[in-house]
């Protein structure tokens, strides 16, 4: 059946899965993906949702580097946010609701469509190693498929064991059995594995739902989109509504605690710190009288809801009674109850930044097998190891984001880094250089970088250049074209700003905290350029942003240069730090385990202090 080798074999078809065969694939690799259900290529399998809070930059990213999450979700879309816009705009998040059918349908449709792609339904058993280099994978039929790199995406079904109450089943999501045999050879290959754990709320029947008791979530007035190219921009939208639970709600719960498996001992390992289940919240916030409720439909025609907020693996008698007793909950009908999923991980500092693993050459980690928690955290790591697998085989130079280059790329380097003990989610406290890495500049960072990879399009490109050239040139209309205190002077009075007595350049008045675009294009200069120009929406937030942040922008600029001098300081390969007696003993243990490229690495590591780093500056002749 398979007698010629491919260039890459990804195995798992997930949002990471998914987004690693279009890489693969559309840079010119012959790439197979195999997954235990071709009818769940990149399903939902938690919320319907996409982006939020640090994650809607990485979706951006995703689509800046030609990858297919930010398409997929404007064409399933059935509501859009932006989220934190009372904020600055380093804080400011896309987040899209979506038709889960379609959602899936979607990544399946693109993928068909994509040359040099080709799938398998089948599970891996194991993974093919010729010394210490992976040359394809066996499936549990007994077949054997060569492959040049291969890339495991295989999030939550590595000996899956889903938990309801005392109840328990191997399984990799509800309703699909667990993937079994690849863990254990890997950890006879040498590698460290470990547990981690997840849920999922219930679902449940949106007609059983008193809406009127509950508050409206409706989406934005006028709807952006995650994608730089032209997708559908939502005409109309699907409301969302939120309620709470109540002090009734947590004794209901409470009494089912000592069934529930992550009290009694059954759930051993770490799940989501900022995702916690209703039972982990009641436990941890004790002090608290409720807590928010997110009712989100599934998609524009199915009657099922996801209940957001109430993710639980307590007993399903339990379950249900505590959820009748929320507000708009009373008649609730049941699809399926809510459950914890512990899976197996392997520590990503295991890992180089391409995400190929250290020991077998040509293996490549992406998702949740590196101990990350979403989907969006998910499908960039499948993009950067599609990406990187392609290059290796080709013999180019690998592809590695730096941390004020993309949100992608603080996300890699903390996990390679760092390591992870619980799943781990992305925030943009995460990111030293937010006021670089925004949402809205996303194809201006990246783009160009992936066109040279040969994975960003040329239409991509083009339309990057154009908003480049729009934006530069309105901002520079700002710092030329002086106003007219007579035009100026009765829009400060109205924003009760400073007045002005003389004529001074359009710039500095922008500059100052309370002018928005709108109060600008008030004046007739500027309107007047707006519509010679044919300036869009983007043009206008891009020239807003550079304008009024300018010196926080600079300033970190500033700070990245310095970072890059550490990271242009490289660390021979396989060093041995233990015969540097000077380092502290855990520099010397964690320095030894991780094995840093650079200086700047390095200092990143905790328990390496500025005295060790100074210490290997000094052995490096720096």
């Amino acid at each position: 059946m398979f007698e010629k080798e491919y260039d890459v074999i990804v195995v798992g078809g997930g949002h990471a899965g998914a987004e690693a065969t279009a890489a693969a694939a559309n840079m010119g690799s012959k790439t197979l993906l195999v997954t235990m259900n071709l009818q769940t290529i990149g399903q939902m399998s938690c919320n319907p949702a996409m982006g939020g809070i640090a994650k809607g930059q990485i979706v951006r990213e995703i689509d800046a580097l030609g990858g297919y999450s930010g398409i997929v979700t404007d064409r399933s879309a059935i509501q859009f946010k932006m989220l934190n816009k009372s904020k600055g705009p380093a804080m400011w998040s896309p987040r899209a609701q979506n038709d889960r059918m379609r959602f899936a349908e979607e990544w399946r449709l693109l993928l068909e469509q994509t040359p040099n792609a080709d799938f398998y339904q089948e599970m891996v058993s194991e993974i093919l190693v010729e010394g210490n280099c992976v040359v394809g994978v066996r499936t549990s039929l007994g077949i054997d498929i060569r492959a040049k790199a291969v890339v495991l995406t295989n999030g939550t079904f590595l000996n899956g064991l889903i938990h309801i109450g005392e109840k328990q089943f191997g399984g990799g999501r509800a309703g699909e059995k667990a993937a079994t045999g690849i863990t254990e050879q890997l950890v006879d290959f040498g590698f460290d594995s470990g547990r981690m754990k997840t849920g999922t709320p219930p679902r449940v029947d949106g007609r059983s739902l008193d809406y009127s008791k509950m508050t409206v979530q409706p989406g934005d007035e006028n709807p952006e989109r995650f994608s730089y190219l032209e997708t559908p921009v939502l005409e109309k939208q699907r409301d969302c509504h939120m309620t709470r639970t109540s002090t009734l709600v947590h004794e209901l719960l409470r009494e089912g605690f000592d069934r529930s498996p992550m009290f009694n001992g059954r759930i051993k390992s770490i799940g989501p710190r900022y995702c916690p289940s209703i039972e982990d919240k009641i436990h941890r916030f004790a002090d608290k009288d409720s807590h928010q409720i997110f009712v989100e439909p599934e998609g524009w025609n199915t009657v099922e809801v996801y209940v957001n907020g109430f993710s639980t693996s307590l007993p399903e008698d339990v379950q249900y009674r505590a959820l009748k007793s929320v507000a708009g909950f009373e008649n609730v009908k049941f699809f399926r109850p809510g459950y914890a999923i512990e899976y197996d991980y392997f520590p990503p500092t295991q890992l180089r930044h391409t995400l190929e693993t250290k020991l077998i050459e040509n293996l490549y980690f992406a998702g949740q097998i590196n101990g990350t928690t979403g989907y969006e955290e998910a499908a960039s790591q499948g993009l950067m190891a599609g990406i990187n697998a392609h290059l290796k085989i080709k013999e180019k130079e690998s592809f590695i984001l730096k941390r004020d280059e993309a949100y992608i790329g603080v996300l890699i380097d903390d996990l390679i880094t760092k390591g992870t003990e619980e799943p781990y989610r992305m925030f943009t406290s995460r990111a030293e250089y937010r006021t670089l890495l925004r949402q809205d500049n996303a194809d201006l960072r990246l783009t160009p970088r992936s066109f040279e990879l040969g994975l960003a399009t040329a239409e991509r490109m083009k339309k990057m250049e154009e908003k480049k050239k729009k934006s530069q040139d309105f901002i520079n209309f700002f710092k030329k074209t002086s106003f007219n205190p007579e035009e100026i002077n009765p829009i400060l009075e109205e924003l009760n700003s400073a007045t002005v007595k003389q004529s001074d350049k359009l710039f500095k008045v922008f500059s100052r905290p309370k002018v928005t675009m709108d109060h600008m294009l008030q004046l007739e200069a500027v309107s007047s350029f707006v519509a010679d120009n044919e300036l869009q929406n983007d043009v206008l937030e891009q020239a807003e942003i550079q304008v009024k942040y300018s010196g926080y922008i600079e300033k970190e600029k500033l700070n990245a240069d310095k970072l890059h001098r550490l990271e242009d300081v490289r660390i021979p390969e396989n060093f041995d730090y233990t015969k540097l007696k000077s380092l502290s003993f855990e520099a010397r243990e964690k320095l030894q385990a991780i094995q840093p490229v650079t200086i700047a690495q390095a200092s990143r590591i905790s328990g390496v202090s500025p005295a060790d780093v100074s210490v290997l500056l000094v052995f490096l002749g720096r």
